[in-house]
């Protein structure tokens, strides 16, 4: 009676067991798998093997099978967007309010280091901060009317090239970035668009004058030449030329069937046409 009790005992006993052993499997299997979608990209920290690995390719797309006691951080890879305002001072000490977009993407050769060094938030601790501090050196060289005027596009280049050069360092790939706006104080706003209305109706003036002193010069050196002209062709009507051309005249005339033609002797030689119908 007494082995038969412990045998009872002794059967659920090991079915607990095999059940214990099978969820820490399936545990341990679910653990062990990662799947990499498109577009992003794996780093794998090995619990007893020195940490993030930093020596190897991250894991590309698709399936794959790690130790349970290990993990894998995702990353994206493809370019992403972070839109920022800022307020910064111009070259005088005045307040300008920038809006600007910047497009990033990590740098996928180095994604271990990124990891190891900046973690997953590397947008607040790496590119926020070196877009802004870019921006505030580039925008301390101009005055507000160079910026808010012909320096803007400038300007975008050199905080581009400023950012580009701190997040390199950063394991970060910086692929654009550009002003989207910029706004000044009111009374400033209003002193330059005063400031450029002047320059561009004095400009408008001088292209007046301008045009107006090119068709002046027009007119005189069509008149000249009208001058010359005359000139040429009085020196050149000798009698001669005159009386071959008054005979050219009548002769054309004479052939019309409603002029009568009567040629009579002039003083100078040429003929005379009299009468009609």
């Amino acid at each position: 009676m007494q082995n038969r009790r412990q045998q009872e005992f002794q059967i659920p006993k090991a079915s607990f067991l095999i059940v214990l052993i099978g969820i820490i499997l399936l545990v341990a299997i679910f653990k062990s798998i990662v799947t990499v979608e498109a577009g992003d990209a794996g780093v794998l920290w090995k619990r007893f093997g020195g940490g993030v690995v930093t020596d190897a390719p991250p894991m590309g797309e698709g399936f794959h099978i790690v130790a349970p006691w290990n993990e894998v951080q995702i990353y994206e890879l493809r370019q992403q967007e972070f839109f920022d305002e800022m307020k910064v001072l111009s070259s005088n000490g005045l307040d300008i309010k920038l809006d600007a977009t910047a497009w990033y993407q990590p740098q996928s050769e180095n994604l271990g280091l990124l990891h190891k060094t900046k973690g997953v938030n590397y947008l607040e601790r790496v590119v926020r901060p070196a877009l802004r501090s870019a921006t505030r050196e580039v925008v301390g060289r101009y005055t507000p009317e160079q910026i808010y005027s012909s320096k803007r596009a400038i300007i975008q280049d050199e905080i581009y090239e400023e950012t580009k050069k701190i997040l390199d360092d950063e394991y970060v790939q910086l692929n654009d970035v550009l002003v989207r706006d910029v706004t000044l104080p009111t009374t400033i706003k209003e002193a330059i668009e005063r400031k450029l209305k002047q320059e561009q109706e004095a400009l408008e003036y001088e292209f007046r004058l301008v045009k107006a002193k090119k068709e002046a010069e027009k007119q005189r050196i069509e008149a000249q030449g009208k001058a010359d002209a005359n000139r040429i062709l009085s020196a050149s009507l000798t009698d001669k030329i005159l009386k071959d051309k008054g005979i050219e005249a009548t002769l054309t005339l004479a052939e019309s069937n409603n002029t009568k033609v009567v040629v009579v002797g002039s003083k100078d030689g040429l003929p005379l046409i009299l009468g009609n119908n």
